[in-house]
């Protein structure tokens, strides 16, 4: 078992203070120039690739937990245990306005475009009704009478999160939202957003992205109109403080500013 580390400061402090992620949210919101990002996907589309904002952001992401690996743990009892890999949930409008979602595993091993395939892959057969292990899940919540459905998930996500275990059966995979969720409502028209973390998904990050627009912006005095790229985000601050999300913001503008380069020096 992977050795934990004892919360200290203000970790500590708040991980006694809150139990739950329905009380310790933080939200921020920016604007970063969408042109590198824009060049890309493009650049990726030529070459036959479906790539869209949300996988370079859902990249971004991976990007920033790899350079601040104290968001990338589980709190377990006022201690934090570091995750094995850094898993990047996607969550996607399946059909009718249902949602859904795919996990990326070892999404800061993975490059870019091997990132955009796996996700389009997936999410693919879930539109589709070819995910077997989706189908089983939603057959399984359809069934369970309404009083009983909370326990229900409770209980799956006692199974799947606090004791790792994958249940094949019920269609319920361990640790099934990963270390952050990235999620698209640009696609809707919507310009920006902020979604809540629910108790079940055991991340400390929700990263939104909103629609890509022409906005005012000032440039060496004048103000211009440029493309944008609006991102949401809620943090549970369990998990972390001023000191960690300095950080982790710092790597994930870094790469949004210039994804094309980090993708070349990891070639």
């Amino acid at each position: 078992m992977t050795a934990s580390v004892r919360l200290t400061g203000w970790r500590r402090v708040a991980a006694a203070m809150w139990h739950d992620a329905d009380d310790p949210q933080i939200f921020g919101r920016l604007e970063l120039d969408a042109r590198p990002v824009l060049e890309l996907v493009e650049h990726a589309r030529r070459d036959g690739v479906h790539m869209t904002p949300t996988h370079v952001v859902g990249r971004a992401v991976a990007h920033a937990l790899q350079a601040v690996p104290e968001l990338n743990v589980h709190l377990r009892r006022g201690r934090a245990y570091p995750r094995k890999t850094i898993d990047v949930f996607f969550i996607a409008s399946v059909a009718n306005g249902d949602l859904s979602g795919v996990k990326v595993s070892d999404a800061g091993g993975k490059s870019l475009l091997e990132l955009a395939a796996e996700v389009n892959g997936r999410a693919q057969a879930v539109k589709q009704g070819r995910d077997s292990t989706l189908g089983r899940t939603k057959r399984l919540m359809d069934a369970i009478p309404a009083p009983l459905l909370r326990p229900a998930l409770q209980a799956g996500a006692y199974v799947t999160q606090r004791l790792g275990l994958d249940l094949p059966k019920l269609g319920l995979q361990r640790e099934p939202f990963g270390s952050a969720m990235v999620s698209s409502i640009g696609m809707f028209g919507l310009p920006e957003g902020f979604a809540p973390l629910a108790w079940m998904y055991d991340v400390p990050l929700l990263v939104l992205v909103g629609e890509i627009a022409p906005r005012p912006v000032v440039d060496h005095g004048n103000v211009i109109a440029r493309e944008t790229l609006p991102i949401t985000a809620t943090i549970d601050h369990r998990y972390v403080d001023g000191w960690h999300l300095a950080r982790a913001f710092t790597a994930f503008r870094e790469y949004l500013a210039a994804p094309s380069s980090f993708e070349r020096a990891a070639r």
